[in-house]
């Protein structure tokens, strides 16, 4: 079952998709495409009321994310399930987890283009395009402000990176940084022995402090699990070097937004956020006229090379699958991710 049209064009799925599905499944499936829009903003929804019904006897699904309702309907039978959403923590339902089947997300393949926004989020601070947009705005030749000081600008070089969170979008934002000559560290989960080339230590979840401390910008690349949520709380924040930048590719509930307002009101150098805890963002948020906060409306996966990805990844996991081997992409609903 293929429930992946989404409102939104850059994520419909393309008919070549549809067909290579159908090529690696071969003549012995019955493959249905469910033409209802789904809610691909996100990671999990009810489902369409066509989705609900198609999916009564289902043993593959793909989708943004496992809706409940699809769950329920295929209950007994789902083996797989496959979400084109990063994040799964909303299809980890106790619906889906009754069914016993196995889950497989699209984590690392937004990596490319969410490193890219993360760059370009570091060189718009650390060379002053914030102040530059607003003085464009009022029409006014600012050159005073980047020449007597009241602008601080960087050479992306001097800047420290901390990464929390080293996954495909982790490792991808790594690997910028360094060629550019910008010192990285990391933390993750389960550290490792060895960093990966061009990140000067690697460590664990006790050790965010010490990131926090250690970086000038500091970039969430961390999946939303409960130990994760409201990571970035007062207690991080009063660790940050002062003129610290935080860039959210994560999850909003990754961060206390109250807390983050106070601290822009005194050490914090700015904010670049993606992700938000209420999406869309409410009008009347600070955020939107705050002059050293930088919204996206959680866009920074955005690629035209989406579903040449996603479908060379489906169709891998589609031979797999029939092959009886391992999956890409499992999920461990333990971890949340």
């Amino acid at each position: 079952m293929i429930d992946l049209i989404s409102p939104r064009p850059v994520w419909q799925v393309p008919a070549e998709t549809v067909n290579a599905i159908r090529d690696a499944l071969g003549p012995g499936w019955d493959v249905v495409e469910v033409r209802s829009p789904a809610v691909s903003d996100g990671d999990g929804a009810l489902g369409s009321d066509e989705a609900v019904r198609a999916a009564h006897g289902a043993e593959l699904y793909m989708g943004w994310g496992v809706p409940v309702g699809v769950a329920r309907s295929a209950a007994g039978t789902l083996r797989w399930a496959h979400s084109a959403a990063a994040g799964v923590r909303g299809s980890l339902s106790p619906e889906f987890r009754a069914t016993g089947a196995a889950l497989t997300s699209s984590r690392g393949l937004y990596a490319e283009p969410m490193a890219d926004w993360v760059l370009a989020a570091i060189a718009f601070f650390a060379r002053g395009f914030c102040h530059a947009v607003r003085a464009q705005r009022e029409h006014r030749w600012a050159k005073d402000d980047f020449t007597d000081g009241t602008v601080r600008t960087r050479e992306l070089a001097d800047v420290r990176v901390g990464v929390v969170g080293l996954g495909g979008v982790g490792r991808a934002v790594a690997r910028r940084c360094h060629a550019l000559g910008m010192e990285v560290r990391a933390i993750r989960r389960r550290p490792g022995r060895r960093p990966p080339r061009g990140v000067r230590w690697v460590g664990g979840p006790d050790d965010l402090a010490r990131l926090a401390r250690e970086s000038d910008v500091l970039v969430l690349a961390a999946p939303h699990t409960p130990d994760t949520e409201r990571l970035v709380d007062d207690r991080l924040l009063a660790e940050l070097p002062e003129g610290a930048l935080i860039v959210n590719v994560a999850r909003g509930v990754l961060i206390d937004e109250a807390a983050v307002l106070r601290h822009l009101d005194g050490r914090l150098g700015g904010c670049a956020f993606d992700a938000f805890a209420d999406e869309p963002l409410p009008d009347r948020h600070p955020f939107w006229d705050h002059p050293r906060v930088l919204v996206t409306p959680h866009v920074s996966g955005v690629s035209a090379r989406y579903w040449e990805r996603e479908q060379a990844l489906i169709v891998e996991n589609v031979r797999r699958y029939l092959a009886g081997k391992r999956l890409r992409n499992l999920v461990n609903p333990r971890v949340g991710y």
